[in-house]
């Protein structure tokens, strides 16, 4: 249709392809919704038309590929079905070419939609099956539109995410301002290994305070020899920055809303895998940094 959208600056009377169609569907049905958009793009001048047609050239570009559109023709995935039986899908793209990102991006938007409005008008507000999803490399998935929103309202549906990036800078670089409305809407918090300053400071202050002995002495020299010794009690972050820094490779932090401490976990020297650790958040919509 863009490219049978022609627009001539010189001639505003011109009528192409898309015109004429567009005035047989006006015969039809004056008040079609698509007739009062068309009308709409039809106030502007030649070149402003021209603008807003190669600007939806450029955004659709992708869609030249045979492949692409033979992918999206259809609908295979029946994505308002995942709850009706237990199923596990994977959706696999390039962690280097960002180019078809925006089709992962599309999938979880309508995901996150469909399962929500089913929810609501066919079983009163709750799946029955649970439905999670594991957003493993979640900055190079592209922009989830809304997201900041869908992640406050998917958990009463029966719907949790797993946010996994290498460091929190990752998701502000993509939702700019709602980065902190995302990550506090996580329960929960699994920190694997990482360096990023900003990630170290805050998980050193939410690791709260220890109470410690503190002695100071000092001597004075002079003709009469002088000592002294001063004892008081003082505050110290459970783990300090530098501690998480160097933290075992084998070790994770562990934060769940409602409880005090962070909790320091071997992987190792219990045997236990990261899957056992999701498997406490199953109904969590948590944050996962990792660097490795």
């Amino acid at each position: 249709m863009i490219d049978a959208n022609e627009v001539r600056e010189d001639d505003e009377n011109f009528k192409n392809a898309i015109d004429l169609m567009f005035e047989v569907l006006e015969e039809k049905n004056l008040s079609h919704f698509a007739v009062k958009q068309y009308k709409k793009y039809k106030l502007a001048a030649g070149k402003t038309a021209k603008s807003i047609l190669i600007s939806c050239g450029v955004r659709f570009a992708p869609f030249d590929i045979e492949e692409l559109r033979n992918l999206m023709s259809e609908d295979e995935l029946e994505l308002d079905t995942l709850e009706d039986i237990k199923t596990a899908p994977f959706v696999i793209i390039s962690d280097t070419d960002d180019t078809f990102n925006f089709v992962v991006s599309i999938m979880y938007s309508q995901l996150f939609n469909l399962l929500c409005d089913k929810a609501d008008d066919e079983y009163g507000g709750r799946l029955p099956i649970h439905v999670r999803c594991l957003l493993d490399e979640f900055a190079n998935i592209g922009l989830i539109p809304r997201f900041e929103k869908l992640i406050a309202t998917i958990r009463s549906r029966e719907i949790s995410a797993s946010i996994i990036l290498q460091a929190k800078s990752q998701l502000k670089v993509i939702y700019k301002d709602n980065e902190d409305t995302i990550i506090g809407n996580c329960d929960s918090e699994l920190f694997l290994v990482g360096k990023e300053g900003t990630t170290l400071k805050e998980l050193s202050e939410n690791s709260g305070k220890e109470t410690i002995d503190l002695y100071n002495t000092s001597e004075t020299r002079s003709n009469q020899k002088s000592f002294g010794l001063n004892y008081q009690k003082t505050g110290k972050e459970l783990m300090s920055r530098d501690e998480i820094k160097v933290m075992d490779g084998g070790k994770c932090i562990l934060e769940i809303r409602g409880q005090d401490l962070i909790i320091q976990i071997s992987l190792i020297q219990r045997n236990i895998k990261i899957i056992d650790f999701l498997k406490i958040m199953i109904r969590r919509t948590c944050l996962i940094l990792r660097s490795i």
